[in-house]
């Protein structure tokens, strides 16, 4: 199977062009004609996600998040992203991302509230064709913001929480923006949410927010965004079941202890 066949499945999913301006999406390293087997799924292309799939012989890896960003005017080892590039291609692994594009259209927010088993769910921010950054709903019975808390932790696998806000206010009217979720604040208080789930929030934003009637839950930017990985391994398999595909470890060089 080629890399192109793969990328012609994931644009059904995630169209670039509901990428946001700013992002950088698609086939960032390697050739589309590239004979791919082996896959590895990551929501970054850290050094030891690269290291892992040289090491294990993968063709593909597949983030969330893109590993070249900006313009590059040198590829060559002096910098940690020129080393990772010439990596994958002495290796001939193909590097794919899909960011916005699968934020707005197809799958993060909608999984994440899913996950939370929210109803009545729209669009946070719309950007393109009804698609948008983030979804709101109601959860089924209104519970404080404390075991709302405490709900995160149980349904995304995460130890640790950030909540900026009334522990013993109830709740219903969710929004949930997985990533970087700051641009949503005023969205989410315009909509008459009473609690955004996001991450990335800064002290003073987090108490801004709380004065303006919206609680939030820092789940952290990883916290979150990890669902990407699942979601993903279950799409390719779906359509291509011969397929190899592994969901790697963080990759992420931190703790929470």
């Amino acid at each position: 199977m080629l890399c192109q066949d793969i990328i012609n499945v994931l644009e059904l999913q995630s169209p670039p062009e509901y990428a946001l301006e700013w992002d950088n999406v698609g086939l960032l390293v390697g050739r589309r004609n590239k004979e791919v087997k082996k896959i590895l799924i990551a929501v970054d292309a850290t050094a030891s996600i690269c290291d892992q799939a040289i090491s294990q012989g993968v063709d593909m890896i597949i983030t969330h998040h893109p590993m070249i960003f900006s313009k590059l005017k040198k590829v060559n080892d002096d910098t940690v992203l020129g080393n990772k590039i010439i990596s994958l291609i002495e290796s001939g692994i193909a590097c794919y991302a899909m960011h916005t594009n699968y934020d707005t259209k197809g799958g993060m927010a909608k999984e994440a509230a899913n996950i939370l088993e929210l109803k009545n769910q729209e669009v946070l921010e719309e950007t393109l064709n009804g698609e948008g950054i983030g979804q709101i709903g109601i959860l089924e019975k209104e519970i404080s913001l404390k075991d709302l808390a405490r709900l995160i932790k149980d349904k995304f696998d995460l130890k640790n929480v950030l909540l900026y806000g009334d522990a013993e206010e109830n709740v219903d009217k969710i929004a949930i923006c997985p990533g970087s979720g700051k641009s949503v604040i005023d969205v989410a208080i315009e909509k008459k949410a009473k609690c955004l789930i996001t991450g990335d929030i800064g002290h003073h934003d987090g108490i801004d927010a709380v004065e303006m009637g919206l609680s939030i839950i820092d789940a952290s930017h990883y916290g979150i965004e990890k669902i990407f990985m699942q979601y993903i391994y279950n799409y390719l398999k779906g359509h291509f079941p011969e397929l190899d595909i592994d969901i790697a470890d963080t990759g992420v060089p931190f703790l929470v202890i």
